[in-house]
C-alpha cells in the first residue's frame, strides 16, 4: 500500500520528465484556420496566371522574331529557309499537343511540394481544420489551383525546352549564311524567360508568415511526417529518414549508391595507404576544392546567373531587374539634412522621403519631397517652426563598388509656411541642381537595407536670393 502511494506520488512530481513523448496533436488539438486555406489558394492563383501571361507573350514574341529571321534567310539561302520554315511548322504543331496535355510536373519546387501536400493531408484528415464544413470549400479550391499551377509549370519547361531546340537550330542556319548576329535578340528573349520562370518559383519557396506558422505546427505531428514521407513530390525522388528500410520502392531508390560505410571505408583504406600525413593532406585539399567550388559559385552570381537552367547568352550583361515585378524594383528611402541659422534662416531640418524605381541593376530614377522643420536661432531660442516644402526628383549612376554617381532637380519653397495657399506663389518657389557623389553601405537590419551618404554640389544656389549653401550633404536610409 505504501509503495502504491509512493509510485502515484511519484508520477504526479515526475510525470511529464517520465512519461513518453506524445504526438503534441494528441496533447492539443491542431486546429490549421481557413485564413492558411485562402492564402494558399491566392498564392496559387497568383503564379499560376503570371507563368500563363509570361508563356503566352514569350511564345507569340518568339513566333514573330523567327519569321522574320526565316525571311531574312530566305534571301540569302532559299532551300535552307524552306527547310526552316517546314520544320517550325511540325514543332509548333507538336508543342501545342503537348502543352494541351502536360503530363506530370518534372521538376522539383520545394514551396510549392510543402504546401500542395498539406492541402492533400488536410483534405484526408479534416480534425485539423478550425471549421471543417465552411473550411472545405475552400480546401477543395486551393487542391484545384495547386493542381492547374503544376500543370501550368510544366507547360513552361516544355516552352522553355522548345525555345532552347529552336534556337540552336536556328543558329546553325543564321551560321550558314553569316547571320549570327541576328540571334542575339532571340538569346536575350530565352534567357529572360528562364530567369523570370526561376523568379516565379522562388515566390513559391518564400512562405508567409501564416504558411510557415502552419508547416511548423503540422510538423510536430507524426501523422503528418508520415503523410509527407510516403505522399509527398520528394518522396517519390528520394528515401526519406524514418521509411521502413525493407520498402521495395526505398531500396529501388538507392539502386546502384553507395552506403556512408562503404564510403568510410573507402576514405579510411585511402587514409591508410597514404602514409602519417595522408589525413592533414586529405583535409587541405577538401578545403582548396571548398574555396574553388564557393569562388565558382559566386562568379556565376556575379555574372546574374545562379540557375542551370539559364544559359547566358555571350558578351550579354543580363538585367537581374527585368524579371522582377513592379513593386519589387521600386526602393523606398528616407533622408535628413541639416542646416546651421543664418541671418536669413533659422537652423532647419529636411526631413525627405522618396521613391525610386530601378532601371537596372545599376541605375536607379526617382521622385521624392521633404518637409522643413525649423528649430530656432540657438540654445537660447529654441522654437519649432514651418519652415518650407521641397519637390525632388534624382537619378543615381552606379561608379565603382558601392559609389554612385548622383544628381537631381528640386523646387524649394523656403519661406515660412503658415497657410497652404502660400505655396500657389511660384516667386516663392527656388530651384535647386545637383550633381555629386554618393556612397551607398549594406546593412543588415529589420527595417533598413542601405545608408545612402550624399555630398552634393547645388550649381544653381549662386543664382537664388537669399544666396543658399551651395554643397548639400545628406544622410539617408533605403527600405
Amino acid at each position: 500500500m505504501i509503495l502504491t502511494r509512493l509510485w502515484v506520488l511519484a508520477l504526479i512530481c515526475l510525470g511529464p520528465q517520465i512519461l513518453p513523448a506524445q504526438d503534441s496533436s494528441l496533447v492539443q488539438p491542431l486546429r490549421i484556420p481557413e485564413q492558411y486555406l485562402k492564402v494558399v489558394d491566392q498564392k496559387f492563383e497568383d503564379v499560376g496566371s503570371k507563368i500563363d501571361r509570361k508563356s503566352q507573350k514569350t511564345l507569340a514574341q518568339y513566333k514573330k522574331r523567327e519569321a522574320k529571321l526565316i525571311t531574312k534567310i530566305s534571301k540569302l539561302d532559299s532551300s535552307e529557309s524552306k527547310k526552316l520554315l517546314e520544320a517550325s511548322g511540325e514543332r509548333f504543331q507538336q508543342l501545342e499537343e503537348k502543352l494541351k496535355n502536360p503530363g506530370k510536373l518534372s521538376q522539383y519546387v520545394p514551396g510549392l511540394d510543402s504546401l500542395s501536400t498539406s492541402l492533400n493531408f488536410l483534405q484526408a484528415n479534416d480534425q485539423y481544420l478550425s471549421k471543417a464544413n465552411e473550411a472545405k470549400q475552400y480546401l477543395s479550391d486551393a487542391i484545384s489551383k495547386a493542381d492547374a499551377l503544376k500543370g501550368q509549370l510544366q507547360k513552361a519547361e516544355a516552352i522553355k525546352a522548345f525555345l532552347k531546340e529552336r534556337r540552336a537550330l536556328l543558329k546553325q542556319s543564321l551560321e550558314k549564311v553569316g547571320l549570327v548576329k541576328e540571334l542575339k535578340q532571340l538569346n536575350k528573349q530565352v534567357y529572360y524567360y528562364a530567369e523570370q520562370l526561376r523568379e516565379y518559383k522562388s515566390i513559391l519557396n518564400d512562405p508567409k508568415k501564416i504558411e510557415k506558422k502552419t508547416l511548423e505546427l503540422l510538423s510536430k505531428t507524426k501523422l503528418w511526417k508520415e503523410f509527407f514521407r510516403q505522399n509527398s513530390m520528394l518522396a517519390s525522388l528520394f528515401r526519406l529518414p524514418g521509411g521502413d528500410p525493407d520498402d521495395p520502392a526505398n531500396m529501388a531508390s538507392l539502386a546502384g549508391l553507395q552506403t556512408r560505410a562503404q564510403v568510410n571505408n573507402l576514405i579510411q583504406t585511402q587514409i591508410s595507404s597514404g602514409g602519417p600525413n595522408a589525413q592533414q593532406l586529405l583535409q587541405e585539399n577538401l578545403q582548396a576544392s571548398q574555396s574553388q567550388l564557393n569562388q565558382l559559385k559566386n562568379n556565376v552570381l556575379q555574372m546574374g546567373g545562379g540557375s542551370s537552367d539559364a544559359d547566358m547568352p555571350e558578351n550579354f550583361k543580363p538585367n537581374n531587374q527585368k524579371t522582377k515585378t513592379f513593386l519589387h524594383r521600386l526602393e523606398y528611402g528616407a533622408n535628413v539634412q541639416s542646416q546651421k541659422a543664418t541671418s536669413f534662416f533659422p537652423t532647419t531640418s529636411d526631413i525627405g522621403l522618396s521613391l525610386g524605381y530601378k532601371l537596372n541593376d545599376r541605375s536607379v530614377l526617382g521622385i521624392g519631397g521633404s518637409y522643413k522643420l525649423g528649430w530656432g536661432r540657438g540654445w537660447n531660442n529654441i522654437r519649432l517652426s514651418s519652415e518650407g516644402i521641397s519637390l525632388r526628383s534624382y537619378a543615381d549612376i552606379k561608379l565603382k563598388g558601392s559609389f554612385w554617381i548622383c544628381g537631381g532637380y528640386e523646387q524649394n519653397y523656403r519661406s515660412g509656411l503658415n497657410d497652404i495657399d502660400q505655396l500657389r506663389t511660384r516667386s516663392g518657389w527656388q530651384q535647386s541642381g545637383l550633381v555629386g557623389i554618393s556612397k551607398k553601405v549594406s546593412l543588415s537590419t529589420k527595417f533598413f537595407k542601405q545608408t545612402n551618404i550624399k555630398l552634393q554640389w547645388d550649381f544653381l544656389s549662386y543664382q537664388q536670393v537669399p544666396r543658399t549653401q551651395p554643397i548639400v550633404f545628406r544622410v539617408g536610409y533605403i527600405f
